[in-house]
């Protein structure tokens, strides 16, 4: 099973990504753990993608391809895996269609967490991170919202879209998330 995993920041993605990869006894594939693993094994990629985060620059997409598209190549990845970071921009969602076809084995599932701005606002602001200013939160949602949100519309044409409530307990969100897949293999 192929499952990517959306949201914007703060949504608790990364929380709810790592237990349902668990949960379904797939690997959880953070882009920012794939940048680190490739930089130490010290691959081309990897070196690469290292510059750009010392020097505080952005990862451009085609660094970011080569990391993930390395990273899908190894046999662990075989049963199948949840993609969390990764794709974030429209030409990221179709280099991954195109690894994943190569391959044979397309996504099967966009999970969507939503999460209202205020809500999002509030759960950054309270996690009291140096780099978690308002402004900062704010031009991050932004980000999000120009390069990410229409991955939805992307996605969703193919009918691979299961929007998730990410508001409330990491346990009550986390039992939208599996009555999301299984409601979507019941449908999808």
């Amino acid at each position: 099973m192929r499952i990517v995993f959306l949201g914007p920041p703060g949504a608790g993605k990364g929380t709810q990504a790592a237990r349902l990869a668990e949960h379904l006894g797939i690997l959880h594939l953070s882009t920012g753990e794939m940048f680190r693993d490739a930089a130490q094994r010290k691959t081309e990629v990897g070196l690469l993608a290292q510059e750009y985060f010392t020097s505080g620059r952005l990862v451009p997409d085609d660094v970011v391809i080569g990391i993930v598209e390395e990273r899908l190549a190894a046999p662990d990845c075989a049963a199948g895996c949840l993609l969390d970071g990764f794709p974030r921009t429209l030409e990221q969602a179709a280099a991954l269609d195109r690894i994943l076809a190569e391959k044979g084995t397309p996504i099967d599932i966009v999970l969507e967490l939503t999460v209202s701005d205020e809500e999002l606002m509030k759960r950054m602001l309270a996690r009291g991170r140096v780099d978690d200013t308002r402004e900062a939160i704010a031009k991050r949602m932004e980000e999000y919202a120009a390069l990410t949100r229409p991955l939805t519309a992307y996605f969703r044409e193919r009918g691979l879209v299961t929007e998730i409530e990410g508001q409330g307990t990491m346990e009550d969100v986390f039992d939208r998330v599996i009555a999301g897949l299984a409601s979507f293999r019941l449908t999808g």
